[in-house]
């Protein structure tokens, strides 16, 4: 099954207490790209600037990730600059410039849009919208989103979640867009919104699954070394969506352990160099890892 996937391509400058790099791969369609890979091809739309390296486009392009949705642009990529201290789950914005992601409008390759699973990454509403405008009856259609648009377009925002099937947003975000403190509370909230399920991401808590008649609470996969926790929600999102596409239970309990465990991977190096040096199989012996640890004997 295809996998359409539209969102953003960045280059990062990432300080964490292991380190200091510079015009990382970033964004958050490029980490749910390459998460999504390893289950189904990903279709990718997005825009960079003539700075963005061939190297990026040739890794893109080894990974069976189609880029005739990339746009290249006069001008610069989307350029993000933050700083992790010793609690990794406080970030602080040094400096974001937009550049040529400032008037991105989704270009929809006719190839597109038999997509069958579409992930609207946390891009403006309206364009989650519009994208889902050109595309013909998906399998599945899962979003995500960030404090910025809840606050400036809710009502958008609002509208859009009654065609979503699974709704991806943090704590923060849950609580804002809820006006609900208790997460519980918040998840009910949002489900009358719309959507079929709403997946709060909570870091190194792990996640929640809210569906109407269930709930379902996986923790974080336990790691030593932390090293760049950037990108790591959006490697969840990938895993899940990843799953779903290429499993015949489509099982999203199963599906977010997978997505756990992608994400427990890409947080152990900077950017995306860790999620292009495992395989499969890597994926899967960490997967039975978790299972075990996980596991109550009930």
């Amino acid at each position: 099954m295809s996998i359409l996937v539209v969102g953003s391509v960045a280059l990062d400058t990432i300080e964490t207490p292991s380190g200091f790099r510079k015009d990382l791969l970033g964004g958050s369609a490029t980490y749910f790209s390459i998460s999504a890979s390893f289950f189904s091809p990903v279709n990718l739309v997005a825009v960079v600037g003539r700075d963005f390296s061939l190297k990026y486009i040739d890794l893109f392009k080894k990974r069976k990730i189609d880029i005739n949705g990339l746009e290249i642009k006069d001008g610069e990529t989307f350029r993000w600059e933050a700083k992790y201290n010793t609690d990794l789950n406080n970030v602080k914005t040094i400096s974001t410039k937009l550049n040529v992601f400032s008037d991105f409008k989704p270009n929809i390759p006719d190839n597109y849009i038999l997509s069958d699973y579409v992930f609207l990454a946390n891009i403006d509403p309206q364009l989650q919208e519009f994208v889902l405008e050109k595309i013909k009856k998906p399998k599945l259609i899962a979003s995500d989103t960030m404090s910025h648009w809840i606050i400036e377009k809710k009502k958008a925002l609002i509208k859009l979640l009654k065609k979503i099937d699974i709704f991806f947003l943090n704590e923060t975000e849950a609580r804002l867009l809820s006006e609900e403190n208790n997460l519980y509370k918040a998840a009910k909230s949002i489900l009358k919104f719309g959507p079929k399920n709403v997946i709060i991401k909570k870091g190194e808590n792990g996640a929640l699954l809210f569906s109407t008649n269930s709930i379902f609470s996986v923790p974080a996969f336990l790691l030593e070394n932390v090293i760049d926790p950037t990108g790591a929600g959006d490697t969840f999102a990938g895993g899940v969506i990843g799953y779903l596409s290429s499993s015949k239970d489509k099982d999203l309990k199963k599906a977010i352990l997978y997505g756990t465990v992608l994400a427990s991977f890409a947080v152990e190096d900077f950017s995306i160099n860790r999620l292009i040096n495992i395989k499969f199989f890597d994926i899967q012996k960490r997967l039975n890892a978790f299972k075990k640890i996980i596991n109550y004997g009930l």
